[in-house]
């Protein structure tokens, strides 16, 4: 029989169709059928940027006004490499909140949160709650704190491992594009910023307060925070089909994460390593350059000043130079995928940009769309972008030039525009794996499975942003 075995499942069969259905609800079945099909169906997403840059290929061959091959692989081999910058910031948010998150105060904080879970609903809305709120903060640190509170919580409540992912994932998809680190929303709040595509057209920044903390934005975060932890609670597998982690498991990794190369202790260089002096004197000198330039030219958040303060308060409580390298080296073994993916994602960029696929799929919509309607249509857009160009920025790059012109010749909202094609990239992530695959790392757990969950998600709650962007955004940001 074929097993699902994974760094931190108990071995089980993989999920089936349920034969007979009893004692299981309409929901259960359904979800019951998509972790069936997601199982087997879906192949590793290396293998899906591989498809799907064949696919953006054959559309530029097909569609796009300079689809030549030449242009298509010069486009693609220019994009590869464009995309190095981006994708190194991109890991370094990941990898600073990830050390952060192993700091022993916040696992320390970690483990006394699990205790509050005492069931199946209490962990979800555990995780989910944790998590949303540590990704609103910052995408990183959020997508760690909920696969580790998940690994936690999984040691006190019996749970189907997956089904706990999925929750944590969904928390931080949530806020990961929308929150205080969205990477749209930064963009064009930095001044000079290559991504700034509102100010290269207005000659004007967005501030958060004019996205982020929006009270259209807020309202659409907050009731996914009420919608998508109900949905969790209805499709809860039942008894027969939960697959729990293995508890021995989830000790083993920890304990690992925990031991400390101790091979120079008593030696001069060891004591450097060790010291908190060392750690503190960093620490002080990045906290006094920040001082320094938020008292004379205001407070302000860009994508490095948010690593910067990741950076810093991660050394801070870890408290020496050797435990924060240790951390940062855990951290780096989960961004393999990411830094294999990232150029390819950002080759299909170059394609659609050098070949002008871009603007064919603009056109598609926006000579349909009026002022009003333009936020949901740039909705719907970057949903279906999104399973081509999962990152932020660099899907940015390719929605952003054709959306931000559309929306000043329509006079729509910028700020309701951009924050719908982040909010859409928010709902595609439900099906795209590329941002599941460093969650899915950290707790070791299928990937598959995980997206038979969110897939409910993302009919339910993407629905939900859909009305909003449509009904409410227009109203309150401003036509």
């Amino acid at each position: 029989m074929e097993t699902h075995e994974t760094s931190s499942f108990a071995v089980r069969p993989l999920a089936t169709p349920d034969a007979d259905g009893d004692n299981k609800t309409l929901l259960q079945r359904a979800v019951s059928s998509c972790v069936y099909v997601f199982e087997r169906v879906m192949p590793d997403p290396f293998v899906i940027v591989i498809l799907l840059t064949v696919l953006v290929a054959l559309f530029a061959l097909g569609f796009a006004p300079k689809g030549t091959p030449v242009t298509i692989l010069a486009g693609w081999y220019k994009g590869i490499f464009g995309i190095f910058t981006f994708a190194f910031q991109m890991v370094l948010v990941l990898v600073t909140g990830y050390a952060l998150a192993s700091a022993p105060l916040i696992e320390a904080g970690l483990r006394n949160l699990s205790r509050l879970a005492v069931g199946p609903r209490s962990a979800v809305l555990l995780v989910f709650g944790v998590g949303a709120i540590a990704t609103f903060l910052n995408w990183g640190f959020g997508l760690v704190v909920g696969a580790l509170l998940s690994k936690q919580v999984a040691k006190q409540v019996r749970v189907d491992f997956a089904w706990l992912v999925a929750a944590a994932y969904s928390s931080w998809v949530l806020w990961a594009f929308t929150g205080m680190s969205s990477s749209i929303a930064l963009s064009i709040a930095s001044p000079g910023n290559p991504l700034n595509l509102v100010e290269q057209h207005t000659h004007l920044v967005v501030p958060l307060s004019h996205t982020v903390f929006s009270g259209w934005n807020l309202l659409a975060g907050l009731a996914g925070m009420v919608l998508i932890p109900v949905v969790f609670i209805l499709m809860r597998p039942a008894e027969k089909d939960i697959i729990e982690a293995d508890v021995n498991l989830l000790a083993a990794d920890e304990k690992k994460m925990e031991q400390v190369n101790d091979s120079r202790s008593g030696t001069f260089a060891g004591a450097l390593e060790r010291s908190r002096v060392c750690a503190l004197v960093f620490v002080l000198a990045g906290a006094g350059y920040l001082a320094t330039q938020w008292i004379h030219h205001g407070v302000s958040l860009d994508i490095n000043t948010v690593i910067f303060i990741f950076l810093l308060a991660g050394l801070c409580l870890h408290g020496s130079p050797r435990r924060y390298v240790n951390a940062v080296t855990e951290a780096a073994k989960v961004t393999g995928p990411m830094l294999l993916q990232y150029p390819f994602y950002g080759g299909i960029m170059g394609v659609m940009g050098a070949t002008g696929l871009d603007q064919v799929v603009a056109h598609a919509y926006i000579h349909v769309a009026s002022g009003s309607t333009l936020p949901f249509l740039s909705y719907l857009a970057s949903g279906l972008i999104t399973l081509f160009i999962p990152s932020g920025g660099g899907h940015w790059a390719v929605q952003g030039p054709f959306t931000i012109p559309a929306a000043m010749q329509l006079g729509a909202s910028l700020p309701g525009t951009s924050m719908a094609i982040a909010a859409g990239e928010m709902a595609g992530s439900l099906l795209q794996p590329f941002w599941a695959i460093p969650v899915v790392a950290i707790a070791g757990v299928g990937v598959q499975r995980v997206l038979g969950f969110t897939l409910v998600i993302f009919l339910t709650a993407g629905s939900l942003l859909g009305l909003i962007y449509l009904l409410v955004v227009p109203t309150w940001a401003g036509v």
